[in-house]
Order: structure tokens, then C-alpha cells, then sequence
């Protein structure tokens, strides 16, 4: 396993941004900020972040693959193209994304045709041409599973796999994104073991967040630091730990390096509790 997080006020050299990484006993990061054009800057990160022993874990694409204009929905599916290209450049772990929204408002948000037949179809459709259109060699393309837009859960996410039939096409996995309801909050250690099992073949990154549940009408569940909620992070980590290769388990949606540090050192202890540690640290 590999522990990443990103990095406040970080510097432009890619040598000084991986040996930061290094500095904060991260061997994971997110790819910095750079465009497919800058082949320079490319070329520089690749290099870098590969000598300091730094896993660039991903690129992100996160854009609306399913928005209902066609002239945004053929832009945003060109985006993720763009940057999975970038990713297989740049030796990223994955490009990820999810699978969008039909909500006409929000790119993320809820809508009841999220989850029809009609909607899995597209989803297929877009990832194969994605996949189709770039041909990854080093990298793979991979959606989230959210509460509200397919897939939704594990099973959802192995019929998604199955269906679009790429060796490209893989599994990032987040967890708290399906912690959607009190069955699924009280009982992660079940909700984890089944994504494991269920996805594990294909896994190849995480991201690390918690969940808390407010005691209040209607359900209402918030994303927190890793620590604060009640995801069981000793299971998280002990069937992590058994996949093939260094997986990378990156934090996320932290507002400062301090609630970043706090989340790292409340992994890596319950990483050192269950006996497990983290490469390239």
C-alpha cells in the first residue's frame, strides 16, 4: 500500500514537489498541475516522481460523461480523453472520474434516470469509447461509485466491469462515496468486505474519507476526516493490504494541511495497529 494526500502551497519543480511528498512520508500523490501539450513538463514529472519512489495514484477528469446537452457531453467525454492520454504519459496508477448525472443543475447530483437500464447503457457506451479512443498502456480509466449515479454499490460496479469488457477499464474504489444509508453506515466492515470481494480483481487505487450520520429526520450523512465517522479503517486497510502491488490510498476533501496530517496520522495508526505498513514512506 501507498499513503498520499495533496500538498498546500507546493512548489512548481517536479523534483521539489515529489521530494515534499517525500518529506510528509507520502509515497502516493496526485499528478500536479499540468496539461497533455507541455510535454516537457510531462516528461519532467514522469522522471521525478519515479526517481523519489512516488506513485503518481491518479488524474483526475471529474466532469458530467452523461450531461443532456450533447455539444457539453461530447466536450466533457473529449476532457476525459484528454486526461486519461495525460495519465498513461505521466505513469499515473489511473484516470478517474465518475459516471456523471442527468440533474440538469448539478454535474454530480441526484436524478431519477441515474440509475435506469437506459443510463447503464450510456455508461458503457462513453467508457468503451474513451478506452477505444486512447488505448492505454500504462495506466487504466476508472469511475467511482456515488450514491446517486450507477454504479452504486460493488455488485453494480462488477456488472459495469463485465460490461464494457476492456482490460483498460478499472476499479477505484471509495468507499464512503455508498455509505448511503444506516444498514450500510452501522455495518461497514460487511459494506468493505464485500467491495473486496466483489472488486477486488480489479482495484487498482482508493481514496480515503470517512462518514458521520447526523441523529436527525431524514437520513443525513456527512463525508468527514478519516477518524471522525465510523468506517472501519482496520478492515479497509487489512483488505487493501492484499491486493497485488501498491495500491494507493489517497486523502481527499480536507480544507487544511492540518486536517490532512491529522487523517494521515490516524491511518497510519490504525495501519500500525493491524500490523500493516505503507511503502515508499
Amino acid at each position: 500500500m501507498r499513503l498520499g494526500a495533496p500538498l498546500f502551497s507546493a512548489p512548481d519543480d517536479p523534483a521539489a514537489i515529489a521530494a515534499e511528498h517525500r518529506r510528509l512520508g507520502y509515497g502516493a500523490a496526485y499528478c500536479p498541475k499540468v496539461t497533455l501539450a507541455d510535454g516537457d513538463r510531462v516528461r519532467a514529472i514522469r522522471e521525478a516522481f519515479a526517481a523519489a519512489d512516488v506513485t503518481i495514484a491518479e488524474v483526475g477528469a471529474w466532469n458530467n460523461m452523461l450531461d443532456r446537452d450533447e455539444a457539453k457531453r461530447t466536450a466533457n467525454i473529449d476532457y476525459v480523453c484528454e486526461r486519461l492520454a495525460l495519465a498513461d504519459e505521466v505513469g499515473a496508477t489511473c484516470c478517474v472520474n465518475i459516471a456523471g448525472s442527468r440533474n440538469p443543475t448539478r454535474w454530480d447530483g441526484p436524478h431519477p434516470e441515474n440509475l435506469s437500464e437506459e443510463v447503464f447503457e450510456v455508461i458503457v457506451d462513453n467508457v468503451r469509447y474513451v478506452l477505444d479512443t486512447v488505448r492505454p498502456t500504462r495506466t487504466r480509466f476508472a469511475i467511482e461509485m456515488t450514491p446517486h449515479t450507477l454504479p452504486d454499490g460493488p455488485e453494480a460496479y462488477r456488472r459495469l466491469v463485465e460490461a464494457v469488457d476492456r482490460p483498460a477499464f478499472a476499479v477505484h474504489l471509495d468507499p464512503a462515496n455508498v455509505v448511503s444509508s444506516p444498514r450500510r453506515y452501522y455495518d461497514t466492515t460487511s459494506l468493505l468486505r464485500e467491495c473486496f470481494a466483489t472488486l477486488g480483481p480489479w482495484v487498482v487505487s482508493c481514496h480515503a474519507k470517512d462518514t458521520l450520520m447526523h441523529e436527525a429526520l431524514t437520513v443525513h450523512i456527512d463525508e468527514v476526516r478519516p477518524g471522525l465517522g465510523t468506517l472501519d479503517y482496520a478492515t479497509f486497510l487489512t483488505e487493501l493490504s492484499r491486493l497485488p502491488g501498491d495500491v494507493p490510498l489517497m486523502l481527499e476533501h480536507l480544507e487544511t494541511a492540518e486536517e490532512y496530517a491529522a487523517g494521515t496520522e490516524y491511518i497510519r495508526r490504525v495501519a500500525s495497529e493491524v500490523g500493516l505498513a505503507f511503502n515508499g514512506a
